[in-house]
């Protein structure tokens, strides 16, 4: 045990004292915080650039009710010029783009189906659908008044149903707490299949680094093959462990500051009421209440326990795998041929996660993928929030032990004989022969 402690020690502090670690350790969020202001400067200057669009209008219909100018898109009626010398205007580039609207006389639907737009630059598929939709309310509207139907009396039919979810225990949800569930979820499992590559990556580069310099060969002297790679797994979750909570407050720290001198100007903080200041972000004090009250009915406290045991458990599996694959070859080169095994049930837990988890996060799929050991990790987490069974997380949960264990011990065996090994590429039949001594 005094020795073990010894190996998780010698890998956590030789990981932390890294200087690459400490610079990606700090550096990472300001990186992270960086890309999302330029996107979000980019996104801001993208929708700021005022688009000029022309139109010419040949049906007997009042187009300008809806062509109406906002802040990014500006309707010109170039009606009497006609189509021909509007496209030229177009080439020349004096208008971004130019829509044609023909005569209604064959009919409405023919109106619809023919409406077109010209520009120099393909335009984006949103701005087309905003296209679409403005004609399509204008059509609607005039064959609603042909038919002698009021858009008074639509309206006044018109009911928003709000559909109150509750469990047979009496437990209520809503659509709000639903998408709060599955944003948790995918964000979880998506969060340990990338700390899985990552640090998992990590722990098979330190492996094929000692063999290499033959340190290895005098550790092992010393040291059990389980031992020794059972402190490699563990030195190097907890080093990781430690830079994803560094992360995570910096992240909150960053966050704060930059929401509070970026996303707020000062004026607006001192002359601005707090009611206003939340709407003009975009949430209703109803709202914003609704969504706080979600947040504190779900359980956190649960989630955060088991988030914990099934990364841990997760990391500990896959990374014994990894640092199997790093003791059998010589080099990075050569684990490529051992990888499509450990990243495809990785992949399949995530697809399946995405896939069945949100469409029936019960289902006999989630639950038959959130048993088995390999894909349990993402899996489950990813339903945690929709509330599992006590006796599923412990199934999941004693398995996933089991395996990891299991792992260890044949990984162990290849570690035993695959550290010794040099210059030659090893095989699937090399390393079964490998199990056997």
């Amino acid at each position: 045990m005094e020795k073990l402690k010894l190996i998780i020690y010698r890998e956590f502090i030789g990981k932390v004292r890294n200087k690459s670690f400490i610079i990606l350790t700090f550096l990472s969020p300001v990186l992270m915080i960086g890309m999302g202001l330029l996107i979000f400067y980019l996104t801001k200057v993208n929708n700021n650039s005022a688009k000029e669009i022309a139109y010419v209008n040949e049906s007997s219909l009042n187009f300008e009710e809806v062509f109406v100018t906002t802040k990014n898109t500006k309707y010109i009626d170039v009606t009497q010029l006609g189509v021909a010398f509007s496209k030229e205007e177009i080439d020349k580039g004096h208008y971004y783009g130019l829509v044609t609207i023909p005569s209604e006389a064959n009919g409405l639907k023919e109106l619809a189906s023919s409406v077109a737009f010209y520009s120099k630059e393909a335009p984006s598929i949103l701005f087309l659908e905003h296209l679409e939709k403005l004609v399509a309310n204008k059509l609607k509207a005039y064959k609603l008044k042909e038919l002698g139907i009021s858009q008074k009396n639509i309206n006044a039919a018109n009911f928003a149903v709000n559909i109150k979810q509750s469990n047979s225990s009496g437990e209520k949800s809503s659509k709000l707490g639903n998408g709060l569930k599955i944003g948790l979820g995918m964000g979880s499992g998506y969060l340990l299949m990338m700390f899985i590559i990552i640090y998992g990556n990590s722990v098979m580069r330190n492996v094929i680094e000692e063999k290499t310099s033959r340190i290895i060969e005098i550790i092992i002297s010393s040291v059990k093959p389980f031992q020794l790679m059972l402190g490699k797994i563990i030195g190097n979750a907890c080093a990781g462990l430690l830079q994803f909570f560094v992360w995570i407050v910096l992240l909150l720290i960053l966050g704060t500051v930059v929401s509070l001198f970026v996303g707020v100007e000062f004026g607006d903080l001192q002359n601005t009421p707090s009611k206003e200041l939340m709407q003009e972000s975009g949430f209703k004090a109803e709202e914003l209440t609704n969504l706080l009250a979600e947040i504190l009915a779900l359980p956190l406290l649960k989630m955060f326990v088991l988030f914990i045991f099934y990364f841990i458990g997760g990391f500990f599996l896959y990374s014994s795998i990894y640092a199997a694959i790093g003791a059998a070859v010589d080099s990075e080169t050569d684990t490529q041929q051992f990888m499509m095994p450990v990243i495809m049930p990785l992949m399949l837990a995530v697809y399946i996660g995405f896939a069945s988890v949100l469409s029936d996060p019960n289902g006999p799929v989630a639950t038959i993928f959130s048993i088995i050991p390999f894909t349990s990790s993402i899996v489950m987490l990813m339903r945690i929030p929709f509330g599992v069974p006590w006796w599923e997380l412990l199934l999941s949960l004693l398995l996933l032990t089991l395996s990891f264990v299991g792992m260890v011990w044949v990984a162990a065996k290849i570690y035993r004989v695959g550290i010794l090994m040099y210059g030659k590429k090893p095989t699937y039949k090399d390393l079964y022969k490998w199990l056997k001594y």
